[in-house]
């Protein structure tokens, strides 16, 4: 394993930590996060928005609520994290990859493709269950 590449690696890791861990202080105290463009212009809902809620349920353990703001990238993260995990060794040894590469190029068209359809059914009205949902105290069983 290289060392230096071990070094730039675990510095790039602790700083991530830290800007996700004052994002989430910052956003926690005052409602302020980052806002998505495509919202905010098209009025429609992205398909990636609710993740940024997601990944805060995600780490209060409530992963139900989790997958109301968003269910696609909420089954997703795990393979995402798979994938990351194989990058990130085969950075730190200096050889390709074993999963990521193999995986064929179809698979991410339909992924792509499943990804766009997600994002257009979630604004139509028989679907908008899809959209970023708070779940009500109440409400949860």
């Amino acid at each position: 394993m290289n060392k230096e590449r071990l070094k730039k690696t675990l510095l790039f890791v602790i700083v991530l930590f830290v800007v996700a861990v004052i994002y989430y202080i910052v956003n926690r105290l005052t409602g302020i996060g980052l806002p998505c463009i495509y919202h905010e212009i098209l009025h429609l809902n992205c398909p990636g928005c609710g993740i940024s809620r997601m990944f805060f349920s995600m780490m209060e353990l409530d992963f139900y609520q989790a997958f109301r703001y968003n269910p696609l990238m909420f089954i997703l993260f795990p393979f995402g994290l798979f994938i990351l995990f194989d990058l990130l060794i085969a950075y730190l040894y200096e050889r390709p990859t074993k999963f990521f590469r193999r995986i064929p190029k179809f698979c991410w068209i339909i992924l792509l493709m499943i990804t766009v359809i997600f994002g257009i059914i979630r604004n139509i009205e028989p679907f908008t269950f899809l959209s970023p949902t708070e779940v009500h105290e109440n409400t949860k069983k």
